[in-house]
């Protein structure tokens, strides 16, 4: 059987990693190259003469004074861990294919638990936003799913008291491989509902595979074409080839997830989709994601620690 080239791709190693971002003096370098790729701009002036203030971490602009640090204004702001520590907190988090928990992010970084589920959850942040960004296109495999609930007794299936539900959607080229996916929470499987999720996350003209559950209709008003394949339930309905990646996708997030933190607080469901999304949408160039999540970590807003525990409500 040939190998997957995706899977057995070479990744960055623990070394490389050392080598590039091992000091705090390289991390900022790698920081300040990628915030100011042409040299140091003044954020109030537009000036680019600056002096260091030594000990304080700070840049001061030559004409206006005005006094900035590097980390202003992103996710990173008013952090009291070293910069190395937040990019080898990135380096465990995009190239473990199931992440990470915040108790092992604790250990890896030597540090205290809320500092390190703070920082995890900072950088999912950051993935769900950057993932807001992204629209699926062409042909998509859908499906509704749930995740949470009780462990034993109770209703089972749709409607289960404290499940969590979501929408799984595949985007899948001509030889309906894999491209991208989406994993959004929904607040349920009703027509608006499922009109808003498709007008947000599918471009118009795609068309949407579904196995015909009726809210999935609401597409065609999002102005996509709706493909319905009835398939019952049960093993059968799960193997059919018109659904083959999104439920692959689906056993594969359940199987990450629980694997991984065997249990989290549901309203913080949106980041743990978010963090599994982000990781299959890179996962063509692994060495890759370090940079791409520093560098979208550095254009997105600072998150108080007040802000993450509060449930997430986009979609």
């Amino acid at each position: 059987m040939a190998k997957n080239l995706i899977q057995f791709q070479k990744g960055m190693s623990i070394p490389e990693f050392m080598d590039n971002y091992g000091t705090e003096q390289k991390c900022r370098d790698t920081l300040f190259k990628m915030r100011w790729p042409n040299g140091f701009v003044c954020p109030r002036c537009g000036n680019k003469t600056y002096c260091e203030i030594n000990g304080r971490k700070l840049l001061q602009c030559n004409r206006c004074h005005h006094q900035t640090s590097l980390i202003a204004d992103t996710i990173f702001q008013s952090t009291h861990l070293p910069l190395k520590k937040w990019f080898l907190a990135i380096f465990l988090l995009t190239q473990s294919k199931n992440g990470i928990s915040a108790l092992e992010l604790r250990r890896q970084l030597g540090v205290s638990y809320n500092a390190a589920w703070r920082s995890k959850h900072k950088l999912m942040q950051v993935m769900l936003e950057n993932n807001d960004n992204e629209k699926l296109i062409d042909r998509i495999e859908v499906d509704d799913a749930y995740l949470g609930g009780k462990r034993s007794g109770g209703k089972r299936g749709r409607g289960a008291e404290g499940k969590t539900p979501f929408i799984a959607a595949v985007e899948t080229d001509r030889q309906q491989h894999p491209q991208r996916i989406k994993l959004n929470k929904v607040k349920g499987f009703q027509n608006e509902e499922i009109k808003q999720w498709c007008l947000k996350n599918i471009y118009p003209g795609s068309t949407v595979v579904s196995d015909g559950l009726q809210c999935f209709d609401a597409v065609v008003d999002a102005k996509c074409i709706h493909e319905t394949h009835i398939v019952g339930g049960g093993k059968k309905a799960a193997e059919h080839p018109s659904f083959k990646w999104v439920n692959t996708i689906l056993g594969n997030v359940k199987n990450s997830l629980t694997g991984t933190y065997h249990a989290f607080a549901q309203k913080h469901v949106p980041r743990y989709l978010a963090e599994f999304q982000y990781r299959f949408n890179h996962r063509f160039n692994l060495p890759s994601m370090i940079r791409d999540l520093v560098q979208i970590s550095l254009i997105t807003p600072p998150m108080p620690a007040r802000l993450l525990t509060l449930a997430e409500q986009r979609w």
